[in-house]
């Protein structure tokens, strides 16, 4: 048998869907103009913030011992304390935390073209989004950029027993849309999750979302397509359906 349509397209969100890193920025800014002018402080309030940011990068979150809410209010309370010294400040990192929060879910936003993309493609075929991080914090991000009626299933990492790279979370949700795993196409913005995963689970194609033209490391996994913009999808999916009627 030769190869059939693709029937389903699996999206990651951070990065990919919306710019989650240049909304986490915005609202570091934030903080930074809350130390500054409320606090009076000088140019800690920088390295406060590029401290913190390092640390919600390593992260490290199991739900069974803490609350994503709090974990990240220790990020806070600890960086204060190691740079201004003195004691703890709670109410101070609480402050800072919730303004950081509350301003990057404002900023993430889905882009006017990219819902035209998500609408036209599921004329098409079915669509999924598929990312990995703490139910609490990914459901937080979804109702913030309103992207639940652009998709056919929403799938969190943090809900699943496995996180993307593990198979195991790809093929629940090929059972969802009732699919095989050569029906999808996996896209995203990180080797080692996104495209590592769909290889793992044999999806039809991994489409790597690459905007500022890193290069990756010899050891990566190598997608099978890397586009600069989620936009150029259209143009990749056309292109692996075009092999299927060669093929036929």
């Amino acid at each position: 048998m030769g190869l059939s349509r693709l029937r389903a397209v699996f999206f990651d969100l951070d990065n990919t869907l919306i710019d989650t890193a240049g909304a986490s920025r915005k609202g570091m800014l934030e903080v930074i103009k809350l130390l500054q002018s409320k606090y009076h402080y000088k140019e800690e309030a920088e390295v406060i913030c590029d401290k913190v940011q390092v640390k919600l990068s390593s992260e490290c979150f199991d739900p069974s011992k803490t609350c994503i809410t709090d974990l990240r209010i220790s990020h806070w309370e600890e960086t204060i304390q190691e740079t201004k010294g003195g004691s703890a400040n709670r109410k101070l990192a609480e402050e800072c935390y919730f303004l950081w929060k509350s301003t990057r879910l404002q900023h993430m936003t889905l882009a006017e073209d990219v819902k035209a993309m998500l609408t036209d493609l599921r004329k098409e075929v079915r669509l999924l989004l598929l990312t990995n991080g703490d139910r609490q914090t990914q459901r937080e991000k979804i109702e913030a950029c309103a992207c639940q009626s652009y998709f056919d299933a929403i799938v969190v990492g943090g809900e699943q027993k496995e996180e993307k790279p593990a198979p195991s979370i790809f093929y629940y949700c090929c059972d969802l849309l009732r699919v095989q795993p050569d029906d999808c196409v996996m896209v995203g913005d990180t080797l080692e999750t996104d495209i590592q995963g769909g290889l793992n689970a044999g999806l039809r194609a991994t489409v790597w979302i690459n905007k500022i033209g890193i290069a990756p490391q010899n050891s990566s996994p190598v997608p099978h397509y890397i586009v600069s913009s989620v936009l150029e999808l259209p143009a990749v999916l056309q292109s692996i359906d075009s092999k299927v009627n060669m093929s036929a």
